[in-house]
């Protein structure tokens, strides 16, 4: 039983480092705000067209950096949970016929 467990921990923490290791982007305005963050939601970096950000005013920027943050996440979401099904449906596996149990 520990076994499994311990197994199981050391799948996550995989997961994660391989998370960690995969950037995802979000952009508007047609990528003149871009932001990149790691599959884990981490924000590495956001950048700003200079001559876009001398003209915009500060309600426009924020409306747009959250829409490019945003989706950011959504695409890290959309890879964090591939990678959780996918490492569910390997465990399951192990448990022989049980795992049609939960439509694996």
């Amino acid at each position: 039983m520990f076994d499994k467990l311990f197994q199981a921990q050391q799948k996550a923490e995989e997961i994660k480092k391989r998370l960690d290791s995969i950037s995802v982007s979000g952009e508007a305005e047609g990528g003149l705000i871009r932001v990149i963050a790691t599959a884990n939601k981490e924000i590495k970096e956001v950048t700003i067209d200079p001559i876009f950000l001398s003209n915009a005013d500060q309600e426009e920027l924020e409306e747009l950096l959250v829409v490019a943050l945003n989706k950011a996440i959504a695409q890290a979401e959309n890879i964090s949970q591939a990678e959780m099904q996918a490492a569910s449906k390997d465990m399951l596996g192990g448990l022989g016929g049980l795992g049609g149990l939960f439509n694996q």
